[in-house]
């Protein structure tokens, strides 16, 4: 599959994925803040995984990753990805707090709200296929960017070499935060997910 020749109707489907999502992602954070938080128009589109960690800053950036298997209708793994500083600022809002460094509550704060970002994600996309799509339990990590990624790397027998990506800011108050949520279902998965999106 040739990500030239997946046409502008595939990409306006999942830039409408993206926006459900982003939304649905965003009253799940307001909700869990008692806050006001505005989301900025998500960037959408279809990249080959090996740019992947160009677009996170480099193999050698220091990342938080939160990592989730999808099961059922469509196997592969959802990937939701900020850098430190946005990570910071992104507990330090749920936790109402000004700390300058993740400890085991802001961990753990993290991988909740990576579970919740993701399944707002994965749910707009089973209403929008139709497909049954499973969540795993998030792993989290704080690594570079090249290892994070090479988790599902590892798996790539098993992995499209294209992969979603979903670029997401929020803002509340002061606080800024951009995530970078990455959708990388295997090869079947994703020619499953296009033909049940009518563009295949």
């Amino acid at each position: 599959m040739d990500v030239d020749n997946l046409n502008n109707i595939m990409i306006d489907v999942l830039k409408e994925i993206g926006n459900i999502g982003s939304g649905n992602a965003v009253t799940a954070l307001a909700n869990m803040l008692a806050k006001r938080v505005d989301m900025k128009v998500p960037k959408v589109r279809i990249m080959d995984f090996k740019d992947v960690a160009e677009v996170l800053g480099g193999e050698e950036e220091l990342v938080a990753g939160i990592y989730l298997n999808l099961g059922s209708d469509v196997e592969g793994n959802i990937m939701f990805i900020l850098g430190l500083e946005s990570a910071l600022n992104l507990t330090n809002m749920l936790l109402g707090r000004e700390d300058e460094e993740l400890d085991d509550i802001a961990m753990s704060a993290l991988s909740e709200v990576g579970n919740i970002l993701a399944s707002s994600y994965v749910n707009s996309l089973s209403a929008l296929t139709n497909l049954k799509i499973s969540v795993s339990i998030p792993s989290l990590a704080i690594d570079m960017a090249g290892a994070i990624l090479s988790v599902p790397a590892i798996q790539f027998g098993l992995i499209a070499d294209q992969v979603l990506f979903i670029e997401t800011v929020f803002e509340e108050g002061n606080n800024f935060v951009q995530g970078n949520l990455f959708l990388l279902p295997d090869m079947n998965s994703f020619e499953k997910i296009l033909s049940s999106l009518g563009v295949m």
